[in-house]
């Protein structure tokens, strides 16, 4: 794999940037989903949402594209669609941004009480 993927609780993790050919290993660790938190463009050589997604789908993961933009406010329609996300989603899952410090930071916003 591409990154190296870090535990914010038992069932959910997070890493840098995902690359399709990463997927089958992802699932292979056990994850059941895959958020992406990276906006498509945001740099020139990141692979597309719809690659990763494919790719996914093809690894039995079930896969979310949900963009937060890189040093943008987080918003509380963010952080409560991440929490209904991470409600709803088959897990353990894995979300990802560039280093995955996006992702994680979101993840915490909505595990907060709110």
């Amino acid at each position: 794999m591409s990154t190296s993927i870090r535990l914010a609780t038992d069932w959910f993790g997070f890493c840098g940037q995902l690359q399709p050919d990463d997927l089958q290993a992802v699932a292979q660790q056990g994850f059941c989903s895959v958020i992406n938190n990276r906006p498509d463009g945001e740099r020139g050589d990141q692979p597309t949402a719809a690659d990763i997604g494919a790719a996914a789908q093809s690894a039995g993961l079930t896969y979310v594209h949900f963009p937060i933009e890189s040093g943008a406010p987080i918003l509380e329609e963010n952080i409560l669609e991440m929490k209904r996300l991470v409600e709803i989603l088959p897990k353990p899952i894995l979300a990802f941004c560039f280093s995955g410090a996006r992702s994680n930071y979101i993840f915490q916003l909505a595990l907060a009480p709110a």
